[in-house]
């Protein structure tokens, strides 16, 4: 009977060991199995455009990373907003990634951006940026931004923009008060509308990006001024910026990647390095310096800074425009 017991003693002990090594086993495979399943970035803009274009790239260029799949989704409406309100209130397991833009921070402010609030999103990276530039006819009078300003001073000049309270829109007031002067706004539904206006003489300027008038200012359609850039382009390294013209003023869009709050950070961790490995592999370089988009590379803890410094500096600009909420 002692022996039997004995024995029965053992084999509970090996059985409760046993049990102990699978759960841990289980335990930690399963905090090691994200991706478990296929992935989606959903981008707030329509298919086509430069965010669309960029975040399907990246998406190819990411791919290995994420067995079970990664794809992009568009939710467009409310300038961004709806995407972006969809990808904040998704679950924080990772599996829906949300392409922001400065509007996250920008269209609160206005009161039009729903209940999007960046405070809600964990920043993974920014990958890429497209800073305004002012551009011209190529027959236009104004050879330099100065010659423009100096004009505006005394002239009404017509500054053609993206759409009132538009990052370019933005753009265009932020030289105007930087500059001590006043240009007459024309909204458009869009970059490319402005442009083909600018293109027939119908404007003396506009503020977009470099990316969207370059093919323009190659074939000499078109000329640009200064871009409000921090540096200088590296597609335009001749274009001067205005900081350095002596107008502080940098004003441009950029394209991040986020997660809700209350992502696991193993998960967090997994999709930065995910995204910082993607940017700099051959395909996304190539796709990049064919469409005319810089990349410029920011981490989690620079992306956190910029929101929270981009988001007082729209306030402030927004409220002065009288285009508060």
């Amino acid at each position: 009977m002692k022996k039997s017991f004995s024995t029965l003693k053992k084999s509970f002990a090996i059985l409760l060991l046993s049990s102990m090594v699978t759960v841990g086993l289980s335990t930690a495979v399963s905090a090691g199995t994200y991706p478990d399943g296929p992935v989606k970035i959903i981008v707030p803009y329509s298919a086509g455009g430069g965010s669309d274009s960029v975040s399907r790239a990246l998406a190819e260029a990411i791919k290995s990373d994420f067995p079970d799949g990664i794809a992009v989704e568009n939710r467009t409406g409310g300038a961004g907003s709806v995407g972006m309100s969809y990808g904040m209130h998704s679950k924080a397991n990772g599996d829906i990634l949300t392409m922001v833009a400065p509007e996250l921070v920008m269209l609160p402010h206005t009161g039009n951006g729903g209940d999007i609030d960046y405070k809600k999103f964990i920043p993974l990276a920014i990958v890429n940026s497209g800073y305004a530039a002012i551009t011209v006819p190529s027959d236009s009078p104004y050879l330099t931004l100065a010659d423009l300003l100096k004009d505006a001073k005394s002239n009404n000049l017509l500054f053609g923009n993206s759409g009132i309270g538009s990052i370019w829109h933005l753009a265009g007031a932020g030289m105007e008060q930087a500059a001590g002067v006043e240009f007459t706004h024309v909204p458009f539904k869009g970059s490319s509308a402005a442009i083909t206006s600018l293109l027939g003489h119908h404007l003396d300027a506009v503020s977009v990006s470099y990316a969207e008038v370059a093919s323009q200012v190659e074939a000499g359609a078109l000329r640009t001024l200064a871009v409000l850039a921090p540096n200088r382009l590296a597609d335009s390294p001749d274009v001067p910026t205005a900081t350095e013209l002596g107008y502080d003023v940098v004003i441009g869009t950029w394209r991040g990647y986020t997660v809700p709050v209350g992502t696991p950070q193993t998960t967090v961790d997994y999709l930065t390095n995910a995204i910082l490995k993607a940017v700099k592999t051959d395909t996304f370089i190539k796709f990049m310096k064919n469409t005319n988009n810089d990349i410029e590379i920011i981490d989690s803890e620079g992306f956190a800074k910029k929101l929270k410094r981009e988001d007082d500096f729209y306030k402030k600009l927004i409220s002065s425009l009288g285009l508060s909420k």
